[in-house]
């Protein structure tokens, strides 16, 4: 009987050695991300290596989302997030992302990009950016350096591919460059134009081409009257018969605003999944509304 016992309890730590072991190896194999863009980029390098688990749902906004328990269960089996850095959900979750798996590695894409900001404080020997604006993925420039860290990390995690991940980032970096001139030949005759936003989700991609965006939304903050009235003005006085606004955002101070000058309200999708294809066709829209 002692025999037999001792034989069922040995059986018994070798299959939770093995049950650790295999869970082990399966988060080596899930990525998170926060938003859809990112899967895109990532699959642009690792193929369908990774199971990769998007935070925020399609058609959700990003600034206030608030994730599930589901959600949690799925980072708790994740090797790695990657954070765009300053989006809204990221920064009021970021605490209980990272205690719901503390062995998971956190890369953050907007670490020595150059960012646009509202202003900058200093503590000690440190600058910090306040107001930072979250849609560094809109810019060609940009996505190309976030590329490079999602290489090195991925690579790290299954080196034995290290060679594929390489292979598929060149590839994708010579993508982004001709999407690149392509969109810097297509808007160079409109340098210094105007573009009126809702919300301001076209600044990287603005800054990168030479135009030149106005926002009725600042810092997720509804518009004042004063504002609202500053670029109807200017509007009317410029011409500007669009407002592009975020498709998961409400619509009213943009209907408001199109009535008020004339003008017409305009979707793009920075959240879109296919980037260079949405890029594109940002593009070819905003150049129609010139």
């Amino acid at each position: 009987m002692k025999n037999l016992i001792l034989i069922i309890s040995i059986v018994l730590i070798f299959a939770g050695c093995g049950q650790k072991k295999a869970t082990v190896e399966n988060s080596t194999k899930n990525i998170t991300v926060s938003i859809l863009p990112q899967k895109n980029f990532i699959e642009k390098i690792a193929g369908n290596d990774f199971t990769v688990n998007v935070l925020l749902p399609p058609g959700t906004s990003p600034a206030a989302y608030s994730l599930l328990p589901s959600q949690m269960a799925e980072i708790a089996k994740t090797a790695i997030w990657f954070r765009m850095g300053y989006i809204g959900f990221e920064l009021s979750w970021k605490d209980k992302i990272i205690a719901a798996n503390p062995a998971m590695k956190v890369v953050d894409l907007s670490e020595g990009l150059d960012l646009i900001a509202a202003g900058k404080t200093t503590e000690g020997e440190n600058t910090i950016l306040t107001g930072v604006d979250p849609h560094i993925w809109m810019s060609p420039t940009l996505v190309k350096q976030m590329a490079a860290k999602m290489l090195s990390a991925i690579s790290d995690i299954n080196p034995a591919e290290k060679e594929k991940y390489e292979a598929n980032y060149n590839a994708f970096i010579s993508e982004i460059d001709s999407l690149d001139a392509e969109i810097r030949s297509q808007l160079a005759p409109f340098a210094g134009k105007k573009i009126i936003t809702f919300h301001p989700s076209l600044s990287y991609f603005a800054r990168d081409y030479g135009i030149e965006q106005l926002s009725l939304e600042s810092g997720s903050k509804e518009p004042t009257p004063q504002r609202m009235t500053e670029l109807i003005d200017l509007a009317r006085h410029e011409n500007i018969k669009v407002i592009y606004i975020q498709g998961e955002l409400d619509r009213e101070h943009a209907r408001v605003f199109a009535e008020e000058t004339g003008g017409e309200v305009v979707q793009v999708h920075p959240l879109n999944p296919d980037w260079s294809a949405n890029l594109r066709e940002m593009t070819q829209t905003i150049i129609s509304n010139f």
